[in-house]
């Protein structure tokens, strides 16, 4: 942040930046009393203001292809009545372009009046650091790092042919003043580093990646053991990709590695768990509140409240601070991830999962980090009683369905398991299947519940988060698997 930010509380620095800064063309008695004209008569809404500074390097074949530094803000201002949304933004944070978005979302009044709605709760927890990455050291000095990076890949095997990784971070600062006069703030820092290797043996080329990340400190990902840690498990990847073999076609028992396949967890069970979603009569899940949906033992819950991970906010992008939501627990559907909205429609609390890509998005229930816990079997035990079928190590991407709940997957690590015992390597298998039903196929579960390495980005309506995953191994019995190499 601003120098002149440093050590000032979150509501402070951004009273500083939106309102008290040199030029600023809106002050904060204005703000307030043009929040609470507009928003007069309605069940919720806010006014979300938004400052962001981002940057972005990448390197390719041992050149810098590009390099970015971009800082923008904004507002953007929500009226609220029953199931009506009256939403507005602007790049300009002045009290006339204010005015005018009242103009707008005022709109859907038509003669009706509300009643607001009761504030979020207040919360003293802070779930990373008071800093901003982007004014840790020099920009000379990361891409000086992953040139380094470039040399050290080359030099662990002759066969790497192409290097690819980048360095991303963003600081953001957010101010939500409601109708009432309550004021929440937040500061978030995030960073993300992503390594992909090339391997080339005989006129074969394959790749492995590996990326990591969160709400901490570039310093963190400057460190060497971390970065020629992620050069190494990219190069490990690629290496096994190279002696696979293409994957079978078929049903099969399939174990899935503890991590990052979580992501057809969040995929496949969590979208349609969403407020909206379930409101709406849209998803798999609707109307099965108390009933079973997945196999004993299976407990799924969302916790936005992990200090530092990528997915976490210490309150959501309508204020209300963020916690651990139960959304399957021993196989019974248990609850909802709400926003505000939903959650007022539905009876419920909200939950802390109002989250929007920036000040130019409505907010609407999403997941932040969402896991399964952990059994009681161990990866052996999984292996050993499989007679034929994939373990699953990592993913890459995936689709699904929300309505049907349909899924395909893509592994980017996978072997198989014939008789007990981990044999080949095979490349091009994907995971085809029914979030609900393959919930009630799990088996086995790992004692040992971990989380992905800080990559994450989820994709809903247009909009993108930054969100993080987490299971065991686990086994599942009769999932379909896509590949070339015959059945």
């Amino acid at each position: 942040m601003p120098s002149s930010l440093q050590g000032l509380s979150p509501l402070a620095a951004t009273d500083a930046l939106f309102f008290e800064r040199a030029g600023a063309r809106l002050g904060r008695p204005d703000a307030e009393r043009l929040v609470q004209q507009a928003l007069e008569g309605m069940d919720d809404g806010e006014l979300f203001l938004e400052y962001r500074e981002s940057e972005a390097i990448a390197l390719d074949e041992g050149v810098i292809r590009s390099a970015t530094f971009d800082t923008s803000s904004g507002f953007g201002l929500r009226a609220v009545l029953e199931a009506e949304t009256g939403f507005a933004h602007s790049d300009e944070i002045s009290e006339s372009a204010i005015r005018r978005a009242a103009e707008t979302v005022t709109q859907i009044r038509s003669g009706r009046t509300g009643t607001l709605a009761a504030g979020p709760r207040a919360t003293n927890h802070h779930l990373y650091p008071d800093i901003n990455p982007l004014a840790e050291g020099a920009f000379a000095t990361r891409a000086a790092m992953l040139s380094e990076l470039d040399a050290y890949a080359r030099a662990r095997d002759p066969r790497v042919v192409q290097v690819m990784a980048s360095l991303s971070a963003e600081w953001q600062a957010v101010q939500i003043m409601r109708p009432d006069g309550q004021r929440v703030a937040d500061i978030r820092p995030l960073v993300r580093m992503n390594v992909s290797v090339v391997v080339e043996q005989d006129g074969r080329r394959e790749s492995g990646g590996h990326g990591l990340g969160g709400r901490y400190s570039y310093t963190r990902l400057l460190a060497p053991d971390v970065w020629k840690g992620a050069v190494d498990e990219a190069l490990r990847m690629a290496l096994v990709n190279l002696g696979a073999r293409p994957a079978p076609a078929g049903e099969m028992e399939v174990v899935l590695g503890a991590g990052w396949p979580g992501i057809l967890l969040h995929e496949a069970v969590g979208h349609g768990l969403e407020g909206d979603f379930n409101r709406k009569g849209t998803s798999a899940f609707a109307g099965l509140m108390g009933k079973r949906v997945a196999a004993p033992g299976v407990t799924v819950v969302d916790d936005g409240s992990l200090p530092e991970r990528r997915g976490s906010l210490t309150v959501d992008d309508e204020g209300t601070p963020t916690g651990r939501t139960v959304m399957i627990e021993d196989g019974i559907l248990t609850g909802y991830i709400q926003d505000r909205l939903n959650a007022r429609l539905m009876g419920v609390a909200p939950t802390g999962n109002g989250r929007r890509q920036s000040y130019a998005h409505a907010p609407m229930p999403r997941m932040t980090n969402t896991i399964m816990l952990g059994g009681d079997a161990t990866t052996e035990d999984m292996i050993r009683s499989t007679k034929r079928g994939l373990y699953a190590v990592n993913f890459g991407g995936g689709q699904v369905d929300i309505t049907s709940g349909k899924f395909v997957f893509a592994a980017s690590e996978a072997y198989l398991i014939e008789d007990g015992r981990v044999t080949t390597p095979v490349r091009g298998a994907t995971l085809i299947g029914n979030g609900a039903d393959a919930m009630t196929r799990v088996t086995m579960i790992g004692a040992e519940p971990a989380l992905d390495p800080g990559i994450g980005t989820c994709g809903k309506a247009g909009q993108g988060v930054p969100v993080g995953v987490g299971q065991p191994t686990l086994k599942m019995t009769g999932l379909t698997v896509g590949g070339t190499g015959g059945s």
